[in-house]
């Protein structure tokens, strides 16, 4: 009899970056579980996009986990704050949502432990990204030994194991692996503000650096925006 495959534990937001670390997962051998918080962001057609992708992957579990962060504020995502549409800046945001990453993570362990699972895929990277702290290596290094000290397996059992095979990559290399794995990137959702007609703005930071990557790579975005780029 063949062995039962690996198990992951995925954190899949919608967006590109979650996608296609989840394909990686996939692609490595893993069963995949997804976990997916619906945080009461403004995004919310992320929500839809995690479900097609668990979907198109063939997820075994797939958990949309509610989270009311707009009850703390603090962000353009979460808060009556402007979505920035000037293009990238060198400071942190006002889209960083306080801890995201940190509190996400931890849900994620929180479901991991009790499924027995050890392996733990992110999709953070840390060159083209809006300058958020919860993307660096240091804080997801930080995190697993978070992990071990923290949970009854840390102690006991196995350490967790955390992967981010997308730290180092930039979004073009990211496009380009969305190609090599064949996943239709209008799949997934990166826009911060969506229109009342439910496309992409096309001018957030996030869509900047996502349309800048797939141009760089030369790989066509099949997402609709809104808006063209200034000087495109």
């Amino acid at each position: 009899m063949s062995e039962a495959p690996r198990e992951a534990v995925v954190l899949l937001s919608g967006g590109l970056d979650s996608m296609v670390v989840a394909a990686i997962a996939r692609e490595q051998g893993f069963a995949l579980n997804a976990l997916t918080i619906d945080y009461n962001q403004r995004h919310r057609r992320e929500i839809d996009a995690a479900r097609e992708i668990a979907r198109h992957l063939g997820v075994r579990r797939h958990v949309v986990l509610p989270l009311d962060l707009r009850q703390f504020g603090g962000s353009a995502l979460t808060d009556d704050i402007a979505v920035p549409k000037d293009g990238v800046g060198d400071d942190i945001p006002v889209t960083y949502v306080p801890a995201r990453n940190l509190i996400f993570l931890s849900l994620t362990l929180g479901w991991a432990e009790p499924l027995g699972v050890h392996d733990i895929f992110i999709g953070v990277n840390a060159l083209d990204y809006s300058g958020y702290p919860d993307c660096r290596p240091e804080f997801i290094a930080s995190f697993a030994e978070t992990a071990r000290l923290a949970t009854r397996e840390g102690a006991e059992g196995q350490a967790f194991r955390f992967h981010a095979p997308l730290q180092h990559w930039g979004k073009a290399r990211i496009a380009q692996e969305a190609q090599r794995l064949t996943l239709d990137p209008a799949m997934s959702w990166s826009c911060y503000d969506p229109t009342a007609q439910g496309l992409a703005c096309g001018l957030c930071d996030s869509c900047r650096l996502r349309r800048a990557g797939f141009a760089d790579a030369g790989v066509a975005d099949s997402t609709p925006y809104a808006a063209p780029l200034p000087g495109s």
